[in-house]
C-alpha cells in the first residue's frame, strides 16, 4: 500500500469562534510557542496589539467581538499558522497547502513566502484599512453560482466564494444583503449567515483596500518552499505570483474559488489526506463532497471539533486526528511519511 500524502486546508472568515483552539495552548508546546510568536509579532507591528488580541482570543467574552475584522482576521491567521506548525512537527512536511480567504496568508507564511513578522504586519495593515468599511455581511446559500445571478440585483451583493457546486457565499452591505436574503428565502433556497461584520471578497471593499499593494511591494518575498495552491487563481502560487503585490493586496476584494482549487488538487492524484488545520470543520464538510473523497480514493480529517467546547475536546480531537494522519502516511514497514 502506498502511503498517503497530506494536504493542509486552512479555513478563513466565518470559522472563528470564542476560544478557538485554546485547549491546545499550554498543552502542546509547538502550538503554544507558535501562538506566542504570532502575538509577539503583532506587538512589534502595533504596540500592545498582540496583548489585546491574546486577551480576546482567550476570553469567553472578548472586549471586541470576534466577528469584527480587527479580531477575526488576525486571530484566524494566528490559529491557522500555529496549528500548521504543530501538525508539521507531528507528521512531517505536508505534500501541499491550500487556504481559504485569510487562511491563504497563514499558508503563505508556513510556506516561507513571508516571514512571520512580515505576514503579521501585513495582516494588521489590512485590517486597519478595512475597519472603516460600511457594515456588511456574508451569506452561505445552498445553490450554484449561476443559479444565484438573477437574485443579485444591481451588483451591491456579489459572489464572495465558490465553496462547492452547491454552496456559494454572497457578500454585500447590510441593507442590500438583507434584501437579497429575503428574495432567496422566498424562492425556497436555504441560506445561512456567515459570521462576519464585513463584506469580504466583494467590490465594496475596493476603496478601503487601496494602497495595500504598496505595502506588499515593500515586503520581501520568497518562492514557496512547500507547494502552495491558490484559492483565487487555478494552480500553484509560483515564484512569479508570490512576487506580485496585486495578487496579495486583492484578496479582500476578489472572489475565493475554493472548489476549483480543491478539485484541481484532488483530481491530480489519489491517497490524499485533507487535514483541516484550523477551527471548525467547514472545509472538511466541503471536501467530503468531492467525488474522489466519496469514492474513497482520498480522505478528510478535521483537526479540531466542529464547534466551541471544553479544552479537553480540542486536545482529544487533535490527538485523534494526528494519529489518523500518521497511520495513513506511514508505509507498511512503519516508516514515517514525509
Amino acid at each position: 500500500m502506498t502511503p498517503s500524502v497530506v494536504l493542509l486546508l486552512f479555513p478563513g472568515q466565518g470559522s472563528q469562534h470564542a476560544r478557538m483552539a485554546v485547549g491546545l495552548y499550554g498543552h502542546d508546546p509547538v502550538f503554544t510557542a507558535a501562538m506566542d510568536e504570532v502575538f509577539d509579532a503583532y506587538d512589534v507591528t502595533a504596540d500592545g496589539e498582540g496583548r489585546r488580541l491574546r486577551a480576546d482570543w482567550m476570553s469567553e467574552h472578548p472586549a471586541v467581538p470576534l466577528d469584527h475584522v480587527t479580531r477575526s482576521q488576525p486571530l484566524l491567521f494566528a490559529v491557522d499558522y500555529a496549528l500548521g506548525r504543530m501538525v508539521t512537527a507531528a507528521t512531517g512536511r505536508p505534500w501541499a497547502l491550500l487556504g481559504h480567504s485569510v487562511g491563504e496568508m497563514a499558508a503563505a507564511a508556513l510556506a516561507g513566502v513571508f516571514t512571520l513578522r512580515d505576514a503579521a504586519g501585513l495582516l494588521l495593515d489590512r485590517v486597519r484599512r478595512l475597519a472603516p468599511a460600511p457594515p456588511g455581511g456574508m451569506l452561505a446559500v445552498a445553490a450554484g453560482e449561476d443559479a444565484l445571478a438573477p437574485y443579485l440585483g444591481d451588483g451591491e451583493v456579489t459572489v464572495a466564494a465558490v465553496n462547492s457546486p452547491r454552496q456559494t457565499i454572497l457578500a454585500g452591505p447590510d441593507g442590500p444583503l438583507r434584501a437579497v436574503t429575503r428574495r432567496l428565502r422566498q424562492a425556497g433556497l436555504t441560506c445561512r449567515e456567515v459570521p462576519s461584520m464585513t463584506a469580504f471578497h466583494s467590490p465594496v471593499l475596493a476603496p478601503y483596500a487601496a494602497g495595500a499593494a504598496e505595502r506588499f511591494a515593500a515586503t520581501p518575498v520568497t518562492a514557496p518552499r512547500v507547494p502552495l495552491h491558490s484559492g483565487y487563481r487555478r494552480g500553484l502560487v509560483t515564484a512569479r505570483v508570490a512576487a506580485d503585490p496585486s495578487y496579495w493586496a486583492g484578496h479582500p476584494v476578489e472572489t475565493v474559488r475554493f472548489w476549483p482549487a480543491l478539485d484541481a488538487v484532488l483530481t491530480s492524484r489519489t491517497e490524499v489526506v485533507c487535514l483541516e488545520t484550523g477551527p471548525g470543520q467547514g472545509l472538511s464538510t466541503i471536501a467530503r463532497r468531492h467525488p474522489t473523497v466519496r469514492s474513497g480514493r482520498n480522505t478528510v480529517v478535521p483537526l479540531l471539533p466542529p464547534r466551541a467546547g471544553a479544552a479537553e475536546a480540542d486536545r482529544e480531537s487533535a490527538a485523534a486526528a494526528l494519529a489518523a494522519v500518521r497511520a495513513r502516511t506511514s508505509s507498511l514497514n512503519g516508516r514515517p511519511g514525509r
